[in-house]
């Protein structure tokens, strides 16, 4: 067994097919048989030696080398594709279906037509389908595409010169957006970046991957290094003098007596370190001053004579009761009870004896 690369008449899209020794060179015109019945293809790569664990992926083979028959049995074709087409646009108009007839594909065996249309919406064409069948005597399937699919089967020449690449040698079409026309510098009008199916170029996707790794590149160039600088340390030496060394073992060589004069400044043999900052962030708030709830408020201000007031001994209020706050004790007297318990009663008795 051996494998073969065909590219099927519509739409055009190269598949692998099996081919059981059957002579085939490039541009080689062929039946193959798939999963919608006997089709006419081209060879696009010659046979090549199949493993046997991979026999089994492909389903579709090729039935054999196109001879006369089969190539006045495709003018036949070709012609009966012409007067469906006619006649289905002729239908449509009839039955005023919001949608866009683009091409009509039989089956070599002629079992199956397939209408290939465009829609923007949802379309009800049940009726339509009855009237092809009774008219056309044989299955008949519609099948909505889009408008990239459209310009695929058409066809046409693009603005490079050379035949559109989705209806040559493209198989998929990739997600194309705005993105790749701004990292490339070209111009973001519409009627420049578009094709003749009116979507962005296909081939702005070609050379995307670099410019998005030259950009990269490029930025990676520009950009400051994130990494700390080293930790400065300020030390003051034996000398006296405070200064800066990145590395401690970058110093300056000590006296014989540095540990004496080490220990006249701080009683330490250990060296002092200085915080500059701390100095700094000082001399930072005394330039600013004091903060605002501990700024002194002028005396003719009317909150500070409020406050005066409000803090004043035997301030009275607006109806006369008096401010003092807290509850007065009261004493008791060494007979027992309240504070007035000895008083008369307000009735004016006398007290008992």
């Amino acid at each position: 067994m051996e494998t073969v690369k065909i590219r099927l008449r519509k739409p055009t899209r190269v598949f692998t097919f099996l081919s059981d020794n059957i002579p085939l060179e490039r541009e080689d015109d062929c039946i193959v048989r798939s999963d919608r019945g006997l089709e006419w293809g081209t060879c696009v790569v010659p046979p090549e030696p199949c493993p046997e664990d991979l026999k089994n992926r492909y389903k579709m083979n090729v039935v054999r080398k196109v001879n006369h028959s089969d190539e006045s049995t495709y003018r036949q074709i070709q012609e009966e594709e012409a007067r469906a087409k006619e006649m289905c646009a002729t239908r449509i108009r009839e039955h005023n279906l919001p949608m866009k007839l683009v091409d009509v594909e039989y089956t070599f065996d002629k079992h199956k037509v397939i209408f290939y249309f465009t829609a923007a919406d949802r379309v009800d064409f049940r009726q339509l389908v009855r009237d092809l069948a009774q008219e056309l005597k044989t299955r008949i399937e519609l099948r909505h595409i889009q408008v990239r699919d459209e310009a695929k089967l058409t066809g046409g020449i693009g603005m490079c010169g050379r035949e559109l690449c989705c209806s040559t040698w493209l198989r998929e079409f990739k997600p194309i957006s705005m993105k790749m026309a701004k990292r490339q510098n070209l111009s973001l009008n519409p009627s420049k970046i578009s094709g003749q199916c009116g979507r962005l170029l296909c081939c702005l996707s070609y050379e995307n991957e670099m410019y998005k790794e030259r950009k990269r590149s490029e930025a990676e160039a520009r950009e400051i290094p994130r990494s700390s600088p080293e930790p400065v340390a300020y030390v003051q030496d034996a000398f006296g003098a405070a200064g800066a060394f990145p590395d401690m073992d970058d110093r300056p060589p000590r006296p014989a007596d540095w540990r004496e004069r080490l220990d006249e400044m701080d009683g330490s043999g250990e060296d002092v370190i200085v915080d500059d900052d701390a100095s700094e962030r000082d001399a930072q708030l005394r330039e600013r001053g004091p903060r605002r709830s501990e700024r002194p408020r002028p005396s003719g201000s009317p909150q500070s004579q409020g406050r005066q007031q409000a803090s004043a001994p035997g301030a009275q209020s607006a109806d006369g009761g008096s401010k003092r706050r807290g509850r007065r004790r009261r004493r008791r007297r060494p007979g027992g009870g309240s504070g007035g318990s000895g008083s008369s009663d307000s009735g004016g008795g006398e007290s008992s004896s």
